[in-house]
């Protein structure tokens, strides 16, 4: 099966919003990953919505977590929302939904 994924970031409050489409997997997670980093640059706050998100994979999550942890050394934040069901089981499965700060909307995470 081939794996397709979109992203594009947009700036509202402060923050840069990387709104994904797709699947994130060892092929297409090195540029959402490059994607993300960049977008870091130039704000405080990341917000990733990963509601068109239909399938992640440990190297997925690997690039989140990667993400993360620069935003954290750069006294950075990055949120998640609009988790879809694969993405919340992923991360349910793995035992990280307590490492990311996670919200529903896009709306509670601006205003966290």
């Amino acid at each position: 099966m081939e794996r397709h994924l979109k992203f594009s970031a947009r700036s509202e409050q402060k923050a840069v919003i990387v709104d994904v489409v797709g699947q994130i997997d060892m092929g297409t997670s090195p540029a959402l990953r490059k994607a993300l980093l960049d977008s870091l640059n130039g704000a405080e706050r990341l917000a990733i919505n990963l509601t068109e998100v239909t399938y992640i994979d440990s190297s997925g999550i690997a690039s989140l977590l990667e993400v993360l942890q620069w935003a954290q050394k750069q006294k950075k934040r990055v949120m998640l929302f609009g988790l879809a069901p694969a993405v919340l089981y992923v991360l349910q499965l793995t035992r990280l939904t307590g490492v990311f700060e996670i919200h529903e909307t896009e709306v509670q995470a601006l205003s966290a």
